[in-house]
């Protein structure tokens, strides 16, 4: 602990430590659901490896290739959508200041930047409070909360807590995983430093420093393909064998950029001509970091769970990135001593999978939970579910349940005989549970007779209160009418007289097509600048009681898919939405409608 005559001491519901996106979702999930809450970032930006610090591109499960209809929802889709239409140029600047808004002006959050977590104190298995520092201002807090949720990456407050964790690669025998390797070791995937190269537009010297590596002679540089360098190379990639991932993270960064220096000497001085007006506009001096510690939580995911699509009662999130494990030491891999046959090997996954509830808190401290990469996971499962995607849904349940027992004042693991209640609160939120529909009894629309102006075949009015809010295999789940001559509309109308005070309206984002923040061209080039053209842009709300129209609310521009309008509460019995404009599309599409 610090001794400074500056502490400030304070108590939230939900102290949520580490601002990446795991971390900054599960703090704006705690607030959103009424949780005095508090985000403490030891960095001056928020998005870890998403920020303009490090510049990775935020994927999950609807992988680069684009499987249809698996892109995540809820506060990731907000949060990106906002930035489509906002930053078309994918400028990490932009993008920092867009998350900072999201958690600087969110009600019930206190954010906290450049501010490190220095100590923990537990007690009967609880953590009763942790002390930060903030650089800055030279502040020391002193911060007590009913839960606390460690989000900082490689799982510092767990461990500091005394909370059980894994390190390291698991053998095939002890969660029966085939594609393990045979042995267990203390090995995990490296660190990368990206960078950006551009087209200056004439020719730009470039003089190696002393201190970078001398690629020119070496053999596999002949086969390196410079002209897709971009946002620098995924296989340069070190640490995680001889070179601790945690202990020795400054040396690993050092060696990256005398790798990444040493490239781009060899692209620019013995590649060829057409390298000689690139030029290096950006590199990373903090490198990305793939895999540390993981917490033990009371469910450990394993790569059978993911294999075989398990089913869990508790599920509250899901993933479908492939089983993607890194050749360790994957730059010099062949040079490193010791290392095991490369039987940790990556899989495709033929669809997505189920996370349950119970990976995200600690077994072993009563008032912990985890967000991000550091869930109860083996290595195997871990290498899907460590994407920054999944880790932000995962996030986004944690902060809901979060919050939750903070309501009720009880412990996270309590919240499992509540589990309903939170799978309703996430697909509220517009999460999507696989397997898990809509069966709120508060939801008035789920009682209403749905008719409309016109519906295209396979796509009927009643798919929008089919109790799943996007397209899964073969049913739409959608109501969709033609908009290229005439508005469209759909109404529910109720047999008994209802007060409404909130109409909750989902769009189709097209969930097929890549929405991400990306300093790579190659990923940038896959998508519009322009947010999903499937989106309703205008449109009204009308509430009735009998011809008398009580309520009329219009929205002109809109970009996003999740649309929340409250009023004050009116007695109707007939709700209206008309759609008049897409953001494109001459298709108007509704995936659901809730009524409260």
């Amino acid at each position: 602990m610090i001794n400074n005559i500056n502490t400030t001491q304070q108590s939230y519901d939900v102290a949520v430590v580490g601002g990446g996106m795991g971390g900054l979702c599960a703090a704006l999930a705690a607030a959103r659901n009424g949780a005095r809450t508090v985000l403490i970032q030891d960095r001056p930006v928020l998005g870890g490896n998403a920020s303009s610090e490090i510049r990775m591109h935020i994927t999950g499960a609807l992988g680069n290739e684009g499987h249809p209809n698996r892109r995540e929802t809820g506060i990731i889709e907000e949060i990106l959508l906002e930035n489509k239409f906002r930053n078309p140029e994918h400028s990490y600047g932009m993008f920092d200041g867009l998350l900072w808004e999201k958690a600087r002006f969110q009600e019930n959050l206190t954010l906290y930047l450049n501010t490190y977590m220095t100590d923990v104190v537990t007690k009967d298995q609880k953590i009763i409070k942790i002390y930060a520092f903030q650089l800055t201002s030279e502040k020391v807090f002193e911060i007590s909360a009913q839960i606390f949720v460690d989000a900082t990456g490689d799982g510092i407050l767990s461990c500091r807590a005394g909370a059980e964790y894994m390190f390291g690669r698991e053998d095939k025998r002890r969660f029966g995983e085939v594609y393990s390797v045979s042995r267990e070791d203390s090995v995990t995937m490296g660190n990368s430093i990206l960078f950006r190269a551009i087209d200056a537009g004439h020719p730009v010297k470039f003089d190696k420093p002393f201190w970078a590596h001398d690629y020119r002679d070496a053999a596999w540089a002949r086969n390196m393909k410079w002209m897709e360098i971009t946002s620098g190379y995924w296989w340069l990639e070190l640490g995680g064998t001889e070179l601790n991932i945690i202990a020795d993270s400054e040396e690993t960064k050092d060696e990256l950029l005398k790798c990444v220096y040493g490239i781009w000497d060899y692209i620019k001085n013995a590649g060829t001509e057409d390298s000689q007006n690139m030029v290096l506009d950006w590199v990373g001096m903090i490198p990305a970091k793939r895999e540390s510690r993981r917490i033990t939580g009371d469910y450990i995911l394993n790569e059978n769970d993911l294999e075989q699509d398990k089913q869990f009662g508790d599920a509250v999130a899901y993933g479908g990135w492939h089983i993607d494990t890194h050749m360790p030491e994957r730059f010099v891999n062949q040079t490193v001593k010791g290392l095991q046959p490369n039987e940790d090997k990556a899989r495709i996954l033929e669809d997505i999978y189920q996370i349950p509830y119970r990976c995200l808190y600690a077994r072993d401290i009563k008032n912990l939970m985890m967000s991000g990469r550091i869930i109860s996971a083996s290595h195997r499962a871990f290498a899907s579910t460590r994407v920054m995607a999944t880790c932000s849904v995962c996030g986004q349940a944690v902060g809901t349940a979060a919050a939750m027992a903070a309501e009720k004042g009880v412990d996270p693991k309590a919240i499992n005989h509540y589990m309903k209640e939170l799978q309703q609160k996430l697909l509220k939120d517009d999460c999507f549970i696989p397997n898990v529909i809509n069966e709120d009894p508060a939801d008035k629309a789920l009682l209403a007779q749905i008719e409309c102006s016109e519906e295209i075949p396979g796509c009927a009015a009643e798919n929008i209160i089919s109790g799943v809010a996007r397209t899964v295999g073969d049913k739409t789940h959608m109501w969709a009418a033609d908009l290229s001559s005439r508005e469209q509309y759909i109404s529910l109308h109720f047999k008994e007289k209802q007060e409404i005070g909130e109409i909750r309206l989902v769009f189709d984002s097209n969930l097929s097509v890549p929405i991400m923040q990306s300093i790579s061209e190659w990923i940038r080039n896959r998508q519009s600048r322009e947010v999903p053209d499937t989106i309703v842009s205008d449109y009204r709300i009308e509430l009735f009681r009998g011809t008398e129209r009580m309520r009329h609310i219009e929205i002109i521009g809109n970009y996003q898919r999740l649309n929340v309008h409250t009023f004050e509460k009116t007695w109707c019995d007939t709700a209206k939405i008309t759609v008049i404009k897409t953001n494109g599309c001459e298709t108007a599409r509704i995936f659901e409608v809730r009524v409260y």
